[in-house]
């Protein structure tokens, strides 16, 4: 983010440099010289691209009509909307509030909040981290079906291949020995999948070498800041629309296209007393908007510092579920299709988890004219899809070390392309064991254990940190500084009750990682505790670390703890900028839209 078109104008703590290149407005607030340096948007509609690109993933086209499919079609749909409204747009609003308000990534935005809640903002960095080692992952099955498209026959059409086994059939039947020609190329032909998690396997190279391609795809788009990102957006954002629409006419037409949809629309009310379809629902708001991973936080600090947030929260969220319902009516009436093939009712056909895309998806296009054709449409489609949430992941990361170690990083890596290229790199190591022949177990663990366990504890102590410590009524304080308007009675009842109640519920309503049938043994589920503890062991460790560095005694330790700003080195900065003795740190606004001649910095002590 550092290229952008930045005013130049910096305050240190007792003198005024002032060089001529345009304007910039002071707030209250944090470190005030970066805060000046803060670079934005070049255009607001960038960072509304972004935030959908970062909103609308994969999640929307594989896990959202998986968890639709599993929990009965229709009866998805109505949690889905309430916890919507409830849930993902109040919480959008806070985060993009907090962002702008502070200018900040989640890190340094956490610990000016609520200083003792400060390892949220690490947690979420450490969770956009986690999960941008195995996501990439999905990319890179995406970039293997796509390179398998360019074939006169398409590998999955027929059952005369290598790896088929002899209970392979070109058409599903309800039997549970067999299974279909799609489903054989997912698991033994590209996976090759092991029995279970005990067995590793070995490394599958062909996989290896295209997740180093994603990678290098990956480092291209990014390495330059938003300057690329801004740029890149525009296509992967829009893009996979073209797609799916122009698959939804196709499908549409399909024979027993109706019977999917009638399925995907029509609820089983009876569906809907089953605790676990709200608590899917709510994970899946939380997953798809992109809740608690830091991503939209660090890129609404961007923005500029009047920008109004509500019209942005808004848009992003309800194109993020659009885009979901319209890529469940794609799905669905390929499910119809399916079935009809079949001869079985849609709720019979066995799908489950991230194959959902691998095996249904190819199965419908080996029945449809110039298949080939939409196949490489539809992987071009994920590949868009999977690679915009993946920059916004790694972005995080990379924001908040340069934001916090700056001079070191630099030091060392010398350019900030070098120190990206490192990122990248590690994070490519750590997903070798997903595409080993184990990688379909390991890939489930840590998306089980990463997407559902820890970002449930992160987005409680989330809502504790801003709504409860920072408060409600601070936070609509800033909204009308930025905007004019304060938060109304809705926004603050879900900040305030709704969310924390509806969170602690989710978290309660624990179920452990499966796969298909397979469940982890004791020793798996240890490790996928591991990796859920990865994320959330900051919380405790920035709590401990704040009550150590702050002065007083334990009583006064705790009180300045939850004071906005208190970690913000207030001796450093002078009375004056403190507020003088009310500790409120108001600065007037500084304002210079004159275009100085070119003259050598001026520099006036006050």
């Amino acid at each position: 983010f550092s290229h952008f078109m930045c005013s130049k104008l910096v305050i240190k703590v007792s003198s005024f440099v002032l060089t001529q290149e345009g304007a910039t407005v002071v707030t209250q607030g944090a470190d005030m010289e970066e805060q000046l340096n803060r670079p934005t948007w070049s255009r607001q509609i960038e960072f509304t691209l972004a935030g959908i690109g970062c909103a609308v993933g994969l999640g929307n086209v594989w896990r959202f009509p998986y968890l639709c499919y599993r929990s009965g079609g229709g009866a998805f749909l109505v949690p889905y909307l309430f916890m919507l409204v409830v849930l993902g747009i109040p919480l959008l609003y806070m985060e993009l509030t907090v962002g702008q308000y502070t200018r900040r990534g989640p890190v340094h935005a956490l610990a000016i909040v609520c200083p003792l809640l400060k390892g949220v903002g690490m947690a979420s960095v450490a969770i956009s981290f986690i999960m941008c080692t195995y996501y990439n992952v999905v990319i890179t099955w995406a970039l293997y079906y796509l390179f398998s498209s360019f074939q006169a026959t398409l590998p999955w059409q027929n059952c005369n291949n290598t790896w088929n086994t002899p209970n392979c059939t070109n058409h599903a039947t309800n039997s549970s020995y067999s299974s279909t020609a799609s489903q054989e190329f997912f698991k033994y032909k590209m996976l090759e999948q092991t029995s279970g998690v005990e067995e590793a396997g070995v490394v599958r190279w062909e996989l290896f070498l295209i997740l180093l391609l994603a990678w290098i795809l990956i480092y291209f788009c990014i390495f330059k800041g938003v300057k690329s990102t801004g740029k890149v957006v525009y296509f992967t954002a829009l893009f996979p629309y073209i797609i799916l629409i122009a698959l939804l006419i196709n499908n549409a037409q399909l024979p027993g296209a109706i019977d999917g949809i009638t399925f995907f629309i029509v609820p089983e009310w009876d569906k809907l007393l089953s605790v676990e379809v709200w608590v899917n629902a709510a994970a899946q708001i939380f997953n798809s908007i992109g809740i608690g991973f830091g991503s939209l936080l660090a890129m609404s600090s961007y923005n500029s510092f009047n920008n109004n947030v509500l019209k942005d929260t808004l848009t992003i969220s309800i194109i993020n579920s659009l885009t979901s319902i319209l890529a469940g009516f794609v799905i669905f009436s390929a499910f119809g299709y399916m079935s009809h093939l079949q001869g079985i009712p849609v709720s019979n056909l066995a799908v489950d988890g991230p194959g959902l895309v691998y095996v249904v998806y190819p199965q419908a296009f080996a029945n449809m004219p110039v298949a080939q054709l939409w196949a490489v449409m539809f992987f071009f489609m994920l590949l868009c899809l999977g690679l915009d949430s993946e920059f916004a992941m790694v972005e995080v990361l990379v924001t908040s070390l340069m934001d916090e170690f700056y001079q070191n990083l630099i030091k060392f890596f010398k350019r900030k392309e070098l120190f990206v290229l490192a990122v990248c790199g590690a994070a490519c190591l750590l997903g070798i064991p997903c595409v080993m022949q184990v990688g379909i177990y390991v890939f489930q663990l840590m998306d089980h254990y990463t997407a559902i366990v820890s970002i449930m504890f992160l987005a409680f102590f989330e809502v504790i940190a801003i709504c409860w410590s920072y408060g409600v009524t601070r936070l609509s304080d800033n909204l009308e500084e930025m905007t004019g308007k304060r938060a109304n009675i809705f926004f603050r009842v879900c900040w305030l009750i709704v969310a924390p109640v509806i969170l602690i519920f989710s978290i309660i309503q624990f179920k452990p990682a499966r796969y298909e049938d397979y469940v982890f043994p004791p020793w798996a589920q240890g490790v996928g505790w591991v990796i859920a503890m990865a994320s959330i062991i900051w919380i405790p460790l920035g709590a401990v670390h704040t009550l150590w560095v702050l002065p007083g005694s334990f009583m006064q330790k705790l009180k300045l703890s939850i004071t906005p700003f208190a970690l913000n080195e207030m001796s450093k900065m002078p009375y004056y900028e403190r507020g003088g003795r009310y500790g409120d740190p108001a600065i007037a606004v500084i304002s210079s839209s004159v275009h100085l001649p070119q003259k050598p910095p001026i520099e006036t002590n006050f």
